[in-house]
């Protein structure tokens, strides 16, 4: 079986693909005789269609929020923020300033204090 028809199948949502720490994508054992099962009923005739109502979709589950990957980007972020604006005259930082909304920067306060708890 080809990498594009596993990529089809999860998109039709009967596999449920898990991802590494490095993004790369891996099925469990119950994915991987899910596949063999697909393939045996294709054998037998049977079309996609079918085979999902048979089967039906997996379900998603919600995923895991990881508060260390979210400080990191965040300290990117705000580096990318200080490199910015060191580069800006006074006149584009007052500018760039007056666009940021006083909402934004409360959100960003409420989430600088929940992670940082």
């Amino acid at each position: 079986m080809t990498k594009r028809t596993i990529d089809y199948y999860t998109n039709l949502g009967l596999l449920k693909v898990e991802r590494s720490a490095s993004n790369y994508r891996y099925y469990d054992k119950e994915m991987i005789e899910r596949i063999h099962w697909i393939e045996e009923q294709k054998k037998l005739g049977k079309c996609l269609e079918e085979i999902y109502s048979l089967l039906g979709p997996t379900k998603e589950e919600p995923e895991e929020i990881d508060i260390q990957d979210i400080r990191l980007q965040m300290r990117k972020l705000e580096h990318d923020v200080t490199v910015l604006m060191e580069h800006l005259d006074d006149k584009e930082r007052q500018k760039l300033r007056k666009k940021v909304s006083p909402e934004s920067v409360a959100l960003m306060q409420s989430l600088l204090l929940i992670l940082n708890n």
